[in-house]
């Protein structure tokens, strides 16, 4: 049966509360405070969400610290946190279609590609459940009349900050480890995407979660967001979003000596060498710029194209993206939804004029689609020389790049030129090519022949200004535990 048959419509969509979620308890923000979420295909209001004020953060951080320290999550047995994992990943499947529903409905998300990202959300929890009881310590071998070994304890209070493009996936990506290894929470959802994350929280206490294990700020990144990263009880912060944030929060929270953890922005480069399966490049390449719009951090944006295919390849991803269709993210039939927000309609039209302005060839699209919404067609730039903006620069949005080159050796220089290290691709037949490329890339995560291929086991993050540390797979999980060194005495002086 056709899992979209329902359709659903924005009136047929039960919503969360909207208040905050503090120590178990729906609360309002202590100021009364309340700011309106929007849903990106008509530009209306959906709701209005409680906007956490300075003490209503300070709530909600003592709160977890409380938690983290009561027996009833402190002394839990590992494999008991695990399960309750394991019954949250059920609950996310038993209630798919209405979370899909409501990630459409808030985030401009189109449906089938919202049930796909839940997919992966249960993936995500299953696969944490089964590292509750396996994170270990170690014996370590050591002179004279000793023992000595380690343990793995979780970090305590963590903060955690995520952005608006992918707003189930990032929950889960935060979540799953951090519970996994003991840790309590106060994460803050995108101000622009909080409906998700506030069903997800009912989800978490139906699954079993204490109260103050999970705690929900809805909020803005300068009050609440700073509060946050500011607070003595939190531990460590973990953010997705925006580089210029990220510099922000590390300065923030040199203040109290946090760990932080940051998955940032790229302009990642895809090659397509002339030997390349063009038909699977195009495929490629249009799903590393159009995903959601253009509204991802891992985006292909910075597409080269060896010369000899150059022509043909543009032609062809061109024919492509001018078929796209457009329209309402609830509709199983559309291809693309909405950009999230007016000011980031004008920001990516914005980039789009400064290709044209600085020679670049625009070859299909880029311009705004309807009176309501925040649509762009996808728009593809031929001719694009590395200085320029919109090579230089993270677009957010439907917009491609085409760079052309003449040799291996200048392509990956010319790759490695920027200030991002996010994720990177190679299309090619020759396999010692792409597996050369992938050594000397520098990029967190590099795809061989395919893109957009995630798995909770994989390890992601990035170099350089894409940020430093890990979501994801057993890396993800020493993030969110310390490491202790106990030595024990053999001699009891008998």
């Amino acid at each position: 049966m056709n899992r979209f048959s329902a359709n659903p419509t924005p009136a047929s969509i039960e919503l969360p509360p909207t208040q905050l979620m503090i120590n178990g308890q729906w609360v309002d923000a202590a100021n009364g405070k309340t700011f309106d979420t929007y849903d990106p295909f008509t530009g209306g209001v959906i709701a209005q969400v409680a906007e956490a004020s300075a003490e209503d953060v300070d709530r909600a951080c003592r709160a977890a610290r409380r938690a983290f320290e009561a027996p009833t999550w402190r002394k839990l047995a590992a494999a008991d946190r695990g399960q309750m994992l394991y019954r949250l990943a059920e609950l996310v499947e038993k209630n798919k279609d209405s979370l899909a529903a409501l990630e459409s409905l808030n985030s401009g998300k189109i449906i089938s590609d919202a049930y796909g990202d839940i997919d992966l959300v249960i993936n995500c929890f299953r696969y944490y459940a089964g590292w509750a009881d396996k994170i270990e310590g170690a014996t370590i071998p050591m002179r004279g009349d000793y023992l000595a070994y380690t343990l793995r304890q979780p970090v305590g209070v963590v903060g955690q900050i995520i952005p608006w493009n992918f707003p189930l996936l990032m929950l889960a990506w935060k979540w799953g480890p951090a519970l996994a290894a003991g840790n309590t929470i106060v994460m803050k959802p995108a101000e622009q995407t909080p409906l998700t994350a506030l069903r997800m929280v009912e989800l978490a206490h139906e699954a079993g979660f204490p109260s103050g294990v999970i705690n929900l700020l809805n909020g803005f990144g300068e009050t609440t967001g700073d509060a946050i990263v500011g607070h003595p009880e939190i531990d460590k912060i973990a953010f997705t979003g925006h580089v210029e944030t990220a510099k922000i929060i590390q300065k923030r929270a040199a203040d109290t000596l946090k760990r932080v953890t940051f998955e940032l922005g790229g302009k990642s480069p895809l090659v397509v060498f002339g030997d390349a399966d063009v038909e699977a490049a195009v495929e490629g390449a249009f799903a590393a710029n159009y995903w959601h719009a253009g509204q991802c951090c891992s985006a292909g944006t910075r597409v080269f194209v060896q010369d000899s295919l150059r022509e043909e390849f543009v032609e062809k991803l061109a024919r492509k993206a001018s078929s796209r269709r457009l329209g309402n993210p609830l509709d199983p039939a559309t291809e693309q939804g909405p950009q999230i927000s007016q000011e980031q309609l004008d920001k990516v039209l914005g980039y789009i004029e400064q290709g044209k302005g600085s020679g670049a060839r625009l070859v299909t699209g880029g311009r705004r689609v309807g009176g309501q919404g925040y649509f762009i067609e996808p728009a593809i730039f031929d001719g694009v020389k590395d200085d320029m903006t919109i090579a230089r620069e993270e677009i957010f949005g439907p917009v491609a790049s085409v760079l052309s080159f003449d040799d291996e050796s200048t392509v990956m220089a010319r790759a490695n030129d920027t200030r991002f290290g996010l994720a990177a691709a190679v299309y090619t037949r020759d396999l010692s090519r792409a597996h050369r490329f992938a050594e000397r890339i520098n990029a967190g995560f590099v795809w061989l022949n395919c893109y957009f291929v995630l798995d909770a086991n994989l390890p992601f993050g990035g170099f350089k200004q894409s940020g430093f540390g890990r979501d994801n797979g057993q890396a993800a999980l020493e993030h969110y535990t310390e490491l202790k060194t106990v030595v024990v005495s053999k001699d009891l002086g008998a």
